[in-house]
């Protein structure tokens, strides 16, 4: 007899890099946060190049959990794991989150949206007036130069690529497949071709308190950001003259 499987509703994507400290005790505690939504979740734990014991404890913990399921990217990469979750996921809707976030009201919020049909891809900004950003001055700086770059560059629209994003799985599926860019600029190409598609997309404050400093260090980030930057002007102009 073939035993049917329940369908997903939300596939929750995270990349994770050298997490082996705190990925555990986060994956636990987003999996009893999430009972709340009253839908069917699958946490799927994008794992990417990590020279810890992440990998270990991410399969233990898809051993342990049914609604767990883990990617294994040989690099560190986190467009490329995040690209991977998305194409990889099964549910209806598809949130993408950081693991030192898992930032449930930001789901709870929007997932009333997509499910009420009024946009196709929810982005949680920390730059729009309502939100609170609790991270260091500096760092919310860079996200304020950054997006400025974007609009400057590439015309964006929005205030922010990357916070945690919400979507229709069916209909920006196809445009995650479609980035040309990788690493740490392929949210704003997700974001920025899906503005340029048609998609609806809308943007929602949120809350941002990190559980622990950044994996990487930020101005280690800012020679590959620049040069990634670069790429993706190339390919986003290059898409438009070939219209």
């Amino acid at each position: 007899m073939t035993i049917l499987q329940p369908q997903v509703s939300v596939s929750i994507v995270i990349p994770v890099f050298n997490e082996e400290k705190m990925l555990e005790s986060a994956v636990t505690d987003l999996r009893a946060r999430l009972a709340s939504l009253g839908r069917s979740c699958e946490i799927i734990l994008a794992e990417n190049g990590s020279r810890d014991g992440t990998r270990e404890v991410a399969r233990r913990l898809e051993h342990n959990f049914p609604d767990v399921r883990v990617l294994n990217i040989p690099e560190p990469n986190y467009g490329k794991a995040l690209r991977q979750g998305i194409v990889a996921a099964q549910g209806t809707w598809v949130i993408c989150d950081e693991i030192d976030l898992c930032d449930t009201d930001f789901y709870r919020a929007a997932l009333e949206i997509l499910t009420m049909d009024q946009a196709d891809l929810v982005v949680g900004s920390k730059l729009l007036g309502d939100s609170h950003d609790e991270r260091p001055w500096i760092r919310h700086a860079a996200s304020l130069a950054y997006t400025a770059l974007l609009r400057a560059l590439l015309g964006f629209r929005g205030t922010d690529t990357h916070g945690a994003k919400a979507f229709v799985r069916t209909r920006l599926e196809p445009i995650a497949r479609a980035c040309l860019v990788d690493k740490d600029v392929f949210s704003s190409e997700f974001v920025i071709r899906a503005y340029r598609s048609g998609a609806r997309v809308t943007e929602i404050p949120v809350r941002i308190a990190e559980k622990r400093p950044p994996s990487i260090n930020l101005f280690k980030r800012v020679p590959n950001v620049l040069r990634n930057l670069v790429r993706l002007t190339w390919a986003i102009r290059s898409d438009a003259n070939d219209r």
